[in-house]
């Protein structure tokens, strides 16, 4: 849907990408900038910067950046219409309606109505005869009533064409319900319910929409749990089960545990702040996402083998997002669920002891690594110390590294400087790693080989360089705008990704559009605003545009006459001597 020029322009008028981007992430002035430690990747230091000056956000170390539209599309997951929408919405505006919807946006809207529709037809499944079983089979959980209606549970028909007839009759075509992964599509190309004879899950976003859903077999069929594959409304590596009610009680903590059923037990036990992943292991978005909403999180996995492992990893992610880590460990191999169903009515207070007395990651890691070995014998307290050092190195702040070296020195009777000459050394040598990678990116960087926007960069440096150049002049300068488009023709511009910026940027001003980076967002993906925006922020303003764009432009003319190597090999004698000359005039009036 086109969305008229004059609203967006009264959005941005009513919108400060700071007052919105403070809602996600904790932002600290920085001169006339304000920086965070970035929404979207696990970072350490904050390069995540907030320009209100020039309307938009830029991330040093993932690329990441665009206005704030951009923001909302990346952060939530949304396409451009929706994120309009949002923020209109947040300052008491209406889209106007009138204008040509896009096809995506029809279909997640069609999507999200088929899974409301969808879950409405599966609780209700749950209280006819057909799904008896399912609904002994939660009652046996000890799931109340009340429990049973707060997450919308159900039931899915043994038959393999109820919901679909059901929804068929609502208005829904086949292929609907195949992009909303409700149906498969047979050899034939029928579509068939894809979840059959399970206890149901709806998957509920923190807007209140139903994306998805998981179902439970109720015999030793595999696979145990079938979850909703992602679709255009749902990625299973950025949501939480049940993020939208934990949210609301996470009072700074959050507690991760691996499956819908042990949320729910923890819900009814009085945890509302207990989340899951989606039939996945945590991911960085998840981790980024957990890190909106507390500054703790308590891992709570299996104390098995495969939950020892996934626990590991999820401090890995969890930890360089700043969050503090706990780990629960339940005992005697049990699950919270199964933990707090074998105390009755004292199951919630043994379980919140337990979770008073949790130990945090560090602890975790080195009770873990000490049960390894036997410290009474003098090797294996050796190799011990050497092992623990790292662990000790990977905390930032400096106290509390120095309190574990002192119980790590007082536990195996050596002296503290032995352990803080370990861990410094360690330091030193991830230090040293560290900037190693750091100079290998930054050489990658110059070269532009990474360049995933602008993949003709590497082979056209020095003109795609003038490109960006000259296009940071007009979005930061657009009063420069009008006489650059007068004296540039986009054929000037050697490479593609450039030559498109520049393209809209030329149409709205000779159609006397504004050119400022909200005005384009809706031309480009996440990603290519993410590139804009650096291409603006990693280039001073100029003291006199013009002249600035005038020496960019003379750069390019310059380039556009040179030729490429397989030009060169093609040429005729008397045409290489012709380019020569042409080459010594360019030079001499220089």
């Amino acid at each position: 849907m086109p969305i008229p020029d004059q609203f967006i322009q009264e959005l941005k008028a009513r919108t400060e990408i700071v007052d919105v981007i403070s809602e996600y992430v904790t932002l600290k002035r920085s001169g006339r900038s304000y920086m965070a430690n970035c929404p979207f990747h696990n970072e350490k230091t904050p390069s995540f910067s907030v320009s209100p000056e020039n309307g938009f956000f830029h991330c040093f170390g993932c690329g990441a950046g665009g206005d704030v539209i951009t923001f909302i599309r990346k952060i939530e997951n949304l396409d451009y219409v929706e994120a309009v929408k949002l923020l209109a919405k947040r300052v008491g505006m209406t889209v106007p309606e009138d204008g040509r919807d896009d096809g995506m946006g029809k279909l997640k809207a069609r999507i999200y109505e088929a899974n409301r529709e969808a879950a409405r037809f599966y609780h209700k499944q749950l209280y006819a005869p057909a799904g008896k079983q399912a609904l002994d089979y939660l009652r046996k959980r000890q799931l109340t009533e009340k429990t049973i209606i707060h997450f919308g549970l159900g039931y899915s028909p043994t038959s393999r064409f109820e919901l679909v007839n059901h929804l068929k009759s609502k208005g829904f075509s086949g292929s609907e319900l195949i992009a909303a992964n409700l149906a498969n599509q047979s050899q034939r190309g029928y579509p068939f319910d894809r979840f059959s004879d399970r206890v149901m899950f709806p998957i509920i976003d923190l807007r209140g929409n139903v994306i998805a859903f998981g179902g439970r077999i109720m015999t030793d069929i595999k696979p145990k749990y079938l979850n909703t594959s992602d679709t255009p409304v749902f990625n299973k590596s950025r949501n939480l089960f049940a993020l939208q009610f934990a949210k609301n009680k996470a009072d700074g903590q959050l507690i991760l545990v691996e499956g819908y059923m042990d949320v729910i037990a923890l819900h009814q036990a009085g945890f509302e702040n207990a989340v899951a992943t989606l039939g996945t292991a945590l991911t960085n978005e998840q981790a980024l996402l957990i890190k909106r909403y507390c500054d703790e999180v308590v891992i709570c996995y299996d104390a098995d083998e495969a939950g020892q492992r996934a626990t590991q990893r999820a401090i890995g992610i969890l930890r360089p997002t700043g969050l503090r880590v706990k780990v629960l460990t339940v005992p005697n191999g049990k699950d919270p669920d199964e933990f707090i169903k074998s105390y009755g009515e004292q199951g919630s207070t043994r379980f919140r002891m337990l979770l008073e007395k949790t130990g945090n990651d560090i602890d975790y890691a080195i009770n873990k690594l000490r049960a390894q070995f036997n410290t009474d014998v003098t090797e294996q307290r050796v190799e011990f110390f050497n092992r623990a050092g790292p662990i000790i190195a990977e905390i930032q702040n400096p106290v509390e590294r120095d309190v574990y070296i002192t119980k790590l020195a007082d536990e195996l009777g050596v002296e503290k400087s032995a352990v803080s000459r370990l861990v410094l050394d360690y330091l030193g040598k991830r230090k040293n790693r560290q900037k190693n990678e750091e100079q290998r990116r930054a050489a990658k960087e110059l070269s532009a080989i990474n360049d995933r926007m602008n993949k003709e960069k590497q082979y056209k440096l020095k003109a795609a360089t003038a490109e960006e150049a000259l296009l940071a002049v007009m979005l930061k300068n657009p009063d420069t705008a009008v006489r650059i488009v007068d004296r540039v023709d986009p054929g000037l511009f050697l490479t593609n990704f450039n030559r498109r910026i520049y393209e809209v940027l030329e149409e709205r001003v000779k159609n006397g559009r504004e050119i400022g980076i909200e005005d384009i967002s809706g031309d480009f993906s996440v990603d290519e605003m993410g590139r804009i925006t650096e291409i603006m922020a990693s280039r001073p303003r100029e003291n006199d545009p013009m002249t600035a764009a005038e020496e960019y432009i003379g750069v390019l003319e310059n380039e556009k006459e040179r030729l490429t190597p397989e030009q060169i090999k093609q040429s005729k004698p008397e045409e290489l001597n012709e380019y020569i000359k042409k080459l010594k005039k360019m030079k001499d009036k220089r």
